[in-house]
């Protein structure tokens, strides 16, 4: 099914409301949608909206997905663009035209039909997946922190675990209660602290069964030589140390070969017992941006970019994010799949379509800043570094660790809100929370 073009305006189609995605769509509207300049249109699978780099504290509970959401149809109608619910499915560059698989209800009855939209430019930001590698039975004993539905699985999993754990007569299993994580990236740390601040809280709560030094265990496993293998060692020492005074076990130097309802095995025959085991090692763009009508493509799926953004085989379809390989100026290495590149990104599409929609042809060319790493450890511990761009020439950036580190990493969210949402929402809704939150519990307890 065809859906005619609305008007005769330039047609805008942002495919993927993450965090770079979502941001774009709102500047555009309000850029190009509002004056009746162009019709803005964003795509997502998902009828709303949470940063992807706080799915670690949904998993854990120490957020709640449900009061910090942000619903698209509500942000698309506030600012100018239309929002259409569905998944890209396929792609005809001649007649432009992009295609929208079926929407499908929790028991597969299709609720919306396959669509596709006529589009002049192309917008794909569709973010990344993670990599299971194919390792044996991570696909069928793992959780994902994908989407906020496998936060929330597997929350609601650790809980059910936890109740059942509190209640049976019989002594606990070998690693009943074990976590093991795969994968010391920021998202496999951060999720590691964070359950240990959890568990604390569930415990505290009265299931007072579970004894959280002796039943519970969190591992953290990867196959590098240390954790958080891409930032710099000094981050990832304190790091470490501070996850060791936590009790946390860290594996470095193991490769992961099996995932069994039981735990984890490695390459040099090491068992590590877990009944409870999230993957987080390493991502890859969607399946579905393999050879899609002929886009170039690389080996994890990302769309190959020029430093325009734009497909190197269509200058009618951008892509950026996660699922494209943009590369750095040296032609030597490709922009790192961050939130601060998308963030970059973003504001940099929404001067160029604008530019494209004026009739320009020439467009500007983006070249990633660095501004720093922050690994935030619960309320234990921030650490990291600010002005990244600084040490990559050598020069030396500026650790720093403790209130300051947790400020600059808060600020990076906010940032996130205020492109959406504007100065005033995201001030009154910080007061907000913070006038509020002694009287809601620390931990979603459902």
């Amino acid at each position: 099914m065809n859906s005619p073009t609305p008007t005769g305006r330039h047609q805008i189609i942002v495919v993927g409301g993450g965090a770079g995605g979502f941001e774009l769509a709102v500047q555009l509207g309000r850029r190009l949608g509002k004056p009746g300049l162009a019709d803005v249109t964003l795509v997502d699978m998902k009828l709303s909206h949470i940063w992807k780099p706080l799915l670690h504290e949904v998993a854990a509970g120490t957020m709640n997905a449900h009061e910090d959401e942000l619903n698209y149809l509500a942000y698309a109608h506030w600012n100018h663009f239309r929002f259409r619910l569905g998944a890209l499915e396929g792609l005809e560059r001649a007649s432009r035209t992009v295609t929208l698989s079926p929407s499908v209800d929790d028991h597969g009855n299709e609720f919306i039909p396959r669509r596709s939209f006529r589009y002049d430019t192309l917008v794909i930001c569709i973010g990344s997946l993670t990599n299971d590698f194919g390792v044996t039975g991570v696909k069928e004993h793992c959780y994902f922190l994908d989407l906020r539905e496998d936060a929330d699985l597997f929350h609601r999993s650790l809980l059910r675990d936890c109740y059942a754990a509190n209640v049976q007569s019989a002594p606990l299993r070998p690693g009943q209660l074990h976590i093991a994580i795969a994968g010391a990236g920021a998202t496999g740390v951060e999720l590691a602290a964070e359950l240990h601040t959890a568990l604390g809280h569930l415990v505290s709560f009265g299931l007072d069964r579970v004894d959280p030094e002796h039943d519970v265990r969190i591992h953290l496993i990867d196959g590098a030589e240390r954790i958080l293998p891409g930032l710099p060692a000094e981050i990832s020492a304190k790091t470490a140390a501070v996850l060791k005074g936590l009790d946390v076990n860290i594996i470095t130097g193991e490769r992961i070969v099996e995932a069994t309802a039981d735990g984890f095995r490695t390459q040099s025959g090491m068992f590590i017992p877990a009944a409870i085991k999230v993957w987080a090692a390493g991502i890859k763009a969607p399946d579905v941006l393999r050879d899609l009508d002929g886009l170039e493509s690389n080996r994890i799926n990302q769309l190959l970019v020029r430093r325009t953004l734009q497909t190197t085989r269509d200058d009618h379809i951008f892509a950026f994010g996660d699922c494209a390989a943009c590369p750095m100026p040296d032609g030597q290495a490709t922009v790192p799949p961050r939130a601060q590149a998308a963030h970059q990104q973003a504001a940099l599409l929404a001067r160029s379509i604008a530019a494209r929609v004026a009739g320009k042809t020439e467009m500007p060319e983006y070249t990633y800043t660095d501004f720093g790493s922050l690994i935030n450890l619960s309320h234990h511990r921030t650490i990291g570094n600010l002005m990244g761009n600084l040490m990559a020439r050598g020069r030396g950036g500026v650790f720093m660790e403790g209130f300051l580190a947790r400020l600059a990493y808060l600020s990076l969210y906010k940032m996130h809100l205020f492109a959406i949402q504007g100065f005033w929402p995201v001030a009154m809704t910080t007061l907000a929370n913070l006038l509020t939150r002694r009287t809601k519990p620390r931990l979603k307890l459902h």
